[in-house]
C-alpha cells in the first residue's frame, strides 16, 4: 500500500518553496500526497521562526497536526524553528517524532530518506506548480547584520544557487509568472564573485525573463536597487518593486544597523515613477522598535502619506535573542508600539484604497490564477489584493479587462478583449 505524506507550511514565501522542495522528494522516493494531517502516513510542519508571534503559530500547529493525526504516522518538524533551536525545540515538543532542520534529514532515516545538506535543499527536485505562478528561491541566508534579524545565526551567510539551475527550475515549474525570492534578493551572486560576477542579478532577471511571460522580484534591500537594476525590472513589463525599508528615520535607522533615510527612498520612488507611472510599490516596516521616538513616527507617517505606496505591512518589534537589538535601551511600551500600528494602519489603509480607485475604468491586463480571480502586476500573489474576473476566463491566460470597481484592496473588472492577451505582458 502506497505511503501518504502531509506537509504543513507556515511563514514566508521562502518556506513554501522548501516545503515545495520536500514535497517533491517524497514524490520522487514513491509516496502520494494526502489531503490532510488524518489522512497521512507521514505529516511534516515546515515552521517559521522570525518573531515570537510566527514561532507560537508554529507551535500551534505542531500540536493541531499532533492532534489530527492518524494512529502510527510520524510527525516531523522542520524550518525555521527546527533549525534555529533544535534539541531545545525537539525536548519542548514531545508530541514530534523528529526535529530536524534542512541540514539533517527532513523525515525519519526508517522510512527511507538520507540526510539532506541544506544547502544541497536548494537544488532538490519540485512538482510543477499547481498555479500559474510560482516561487523560486535564487539563495539561502544572508550577510547583513540588522539589529532585529537572527535569520543568520540560523539561515547561514548567503549561498547563491547556479544560473542555470535557476533556469531549469523556472522552466520545469510550467508558470507564466516566476516570483524570484530570497533573503537578500539583490545581493545575488556577491558570495560567488569569480564565478556568478557583478551584477548577477541583472543578468538572472533577464534571463529568467525569456522563459516566462512575468519575472517578479520580492525583498529588494534599497542600497542595491541600482539603475541596471530598476531597467531590468521595468523590461520585463513587471513594474513591481518590493523595497526592504524598515523604517525611514535616518537616526532610527542606523540604530537598526540598516542604510537609507525617507529622503533618500522618496528620491528612488519618484525617479522610477518618473519612468514608469504605473509601478506599483510594496515595503514593511517595524513599529517600536527600541529607541524609535515620536518624532521617528511622526517621520514615517509623514513619509507613508507623501509616498503613497500601493501596499505596506507594519509590524510591531519583537525582540529575538542574539541580537544586536536585543541589548538596546530605550524599549518602547507594548501599549504605545501598537498605537503607532494603528496610526499607521489606518493610514495606509485610505492610500491603498486610493490607488486602487484610481483604476476604475481603466484596462488593465490580468494574469488568471483561479476560476474568477487573477492579477495586474501590481498584485504579487499571496501577498497582495486581487481582481475578481468573469469566472469564464480560463485559468493560466493573460486578458484585457476594465476596472468597474474597488473594494478596500481588491479590484472588481469585467472582460474587455475575452481572447489572450497578444505577448502576455
Amino acid at each position: 500500500m502506497q505511503r501518504r505524506f502531509y506537509v504543513e507550511t507556515l511563514g514566508c514565501p521562502k518556506n513554501e518553496v522548501d516545503s515545495d522542495k520536500i514535497v517533491g522528494t517524497l514524490l520522487a522516493d514513491g509516496y502520494a500526497e494526502a489531503g490532510d494531517a488524518s489522512e497521512a502516513d507521514l505529516v511534516v510542519v515546515n515552521t517559521c521562526a522570525f518573531i515570537e508571534d510566527a514561532r507560537r503559530e508554529s507551535i500551534d500547529a505542531v500540536l493541531a497536526a499532533d492532534r489530527a493525526r492518524k494512529l502510527g504516522s510520524r510527525l516531523v518538524v522542520t524550518g525555521c524553528m527546527a533549525e534555529r533551536y533544535g534539541s531545545e525545540l525537539a525536548e519542548a515538543l514531545p508530541e514530534a517524532d523528529l526535529v530536524a532542520g534542512f541540514g539533517v534529514p527532513v523525515v525519519p532515516v526508517e522510512i527511507g530518506r538520507k540526510p539532506v545538506p541544506s544547502l544541497d535543499l536548494l537544488n532538490l527536485p519540485r512538482p510543477r506548480s499547481a498555479a500559474p505562478w510560482g516561487y523560486v528561491k535564487i539563495a539561502e541566508g544572508c550577510d547583513r547584520t540588522c539589529g532585529f534579524c537572527a535569520i543568520p545565526s540560523f539561515r547561514g551567510p548567503q549561498r547563491s544557487r547556479d544560473v542555470a539551475s535557476i533556469l531549469e527550475e523556472v522552466a520545469a515549474l510550467g508558470v507564466q509568472e516566476a516570483v524570484l525570492v530570497a533573503q537578500d534578493l539583490a545581493s545575488y551572486g556577491k558570495d560567488r564573485p569569480g564565478e556568478l560576477g557583478k551584477g548577477a542579478i541583472v543578468r538572472l532577471v533577464e534571463a529568467v525573463a525569456r522563459i516566462v511571460p512575468r519575472t517578479r522580484l520580492l525583498y529588494l534591500y534599497p542600497s542595491d536597487l541600482d539603475d541596471a537594476l530598476i531597467q531590468a525590472i521595468l523590461a520585463t513589463g513587471v513594474p513591481y518593486f518590493d523595497l526592504s525599508l524598515q523604517h525611514v528615520s535616518k537616526e532610527h535607522l542606523r540604530r537598526m544597523r540598516r542604510w537609507g533615510d525617507g529622503a533618500r527612498f522618496l528620491a528612488t520612488i519618484g525617479r522610477i515613477r518618473d519612468e514608469e507611472p504605473d509601478a506599483a510599490f510594496r515595503s514593511n516596516f517595524i513599529v517600536g522598535y527600541p529607541g524609535e521616538t515620536e518624532e521617528d513616527h511622526d517621520e514615517l507617517l509623514r513619509f507613508v502619506e507623501e509616498a503613497q505606496l500601493d501596499w505596506c505591512g507594519f509590524f510591531r518589534y519583537s525582540e529575538e535573542a542574539g541580537t544586536h537589538a536585543a541589548g538596546l535601551g530605550g524599549t518602547v511600551p507594548t501599549a504605545l508600539a501598537d498605537e503607532r500600528l494603528a496610526e499607521l494602519r489606518e493610514l495606509q489603509d485610505a492610500v491603498t484604497a486610493s490607488r486602487r480607485d484610481d483604476l476604475i475604468g481603466r484596462t488593465v491586463s490580468v494574469l488568471v490564477d483561479a476560476p474568477g480571480e487573477g492579477r495586474t502586476h501590481r498584485e504579487a500573489p499571496s501577498i497582495d489584493g486581487v481582481v475578481h474576473l468573469p469566472e469564464s476566463l480560463p485559468t493560466g491566460t493573460f486578458h484585457d479587462v476594465v476596472v468597474e470597481s474597488a473594494a478596500g484592496s481588491d479590484l472588481v473588472a469585467a472582460g474587455a478583449n475575452l481572447g489572450a492577451v497578444s505577448g502576455a505582458r
